[in-house]
């Protein structure tokens, strides 16, 4: 059995387990995606598929031929070898939580 993503346009509607044989019967459009791929790079030491695993409302980008979710803020840059958004400001490392402020696009300490 494998995962398969739904794809409407160029969004993820919906995600299955099932044989490439069921899949082929499915009206629409299936793309194969891997539960073990994040950041381009396999858990489990296999191949990765297409750069991240897929979830509903993830984009399917065939030219890059990879899953990403949608753009967290403007500001944001989608990272080409793992198709993961990246601040434009690397997030403290200190321990504490901190929230996106995009406005002043920099971390906000959550206290």
């Amino acid at each position: 059995m494998s995962h398969f993503a739904k794809i409407e346009g160029r969004i993820v509607t919906q995600v299955i387990v099932a044989e490439q044989d069921f899949v082929d019967t499915q009206s629409g459009t299936w793309v194969q995606t891997n539960y073990n791929t994040h950041g381009g790079q396999h858990s489990q030491g296999g191949t990765p598929l297409r750069k991240n695993y897929a979830g509903i409302n993830y984009i399917y980008d065939s030219t890059r031929d990879a899953f990403y979710t949608p753009q967290p803020f403007p500001s944001w840059l989608l990272n080409e070898t793992t198709c993961i958004w990246e601040p434009p400001v690397a997030g403290p490392n200190d321990g504490k939580l901190y929230n996106w402020n995009e406005d002043t696009t920099s971390w906000v300490e959550v206290t």
